[in-house]
């Protein structure tokens, strides 16, 4: 009983991130994911064929979501596999302008908090049409929140 009792306790915390173990999806090709996609927030993301990216008004994944700033410019994207499914790596290389997500407070500056270099890791998924979707977890692990991005509208 005592043993049930303590791993209900190591276990309570653990929410559903912290054990995911990928979508299983593996078929999809770099030229399926290259193109525009778009979140409900205005995030805009186009991965160019050439694996460069532009990005506008993208948050920050994990914890970083909480600081609330929103990061647009240019970076590299590559789509990788490994046991768990495929993921788009995103990384920031040039950062060009920093915006709050509690009111759109735009600033060309470089004020203190939000990072200079990033890196996003977006999970490659199928919706039930069989469409492709990107998503990484924001926020506490616990809950398990995902930033879900389709396919821009007309791309």
């Amino acid at each position: 009983m005592t043993v049930l009792a303590a791993l209900a306790a190591l276990t309570a915390c653990a929410g559903p991130y912290q054990y995911y173990e990928g979508t299983g999806i593996h078929d999809t090709t770099a030229a399926e994911v290259a193109g525009g996609w778009e979140n409900v927030e205005g995030t805009r993301v186009v991965l160019r064929h050439d694996g460069t990216a532009h990005f506008k008004e993208l948050d920050g994944q994990d914890f970083d979501f909480e600081d609330g700033w929103r990061l647009s410019g240019t970076g590299t994207w590559q789509l990788t596999d490994d046991d768990g499914g495929q993921v788009v790596r995103l990384a920031l290389t040039a950062r060009t302008r920093v915006e709050s997500r509690s009111r759109h407070e735009a600033t060309d500056t470089s004020p203190p908090g939000p990072p200079s270099a990033y890196a996003w890791s977006f999970h490659v998924d199928r919706d039930q049409h069989d469409e492709l979707k990107l998503f990484f977890f924001y926020g506490d692990p616990d809950i398990g929140n995902t930033y879900v991005m389709t396919r821009e509208t007309g791309s």
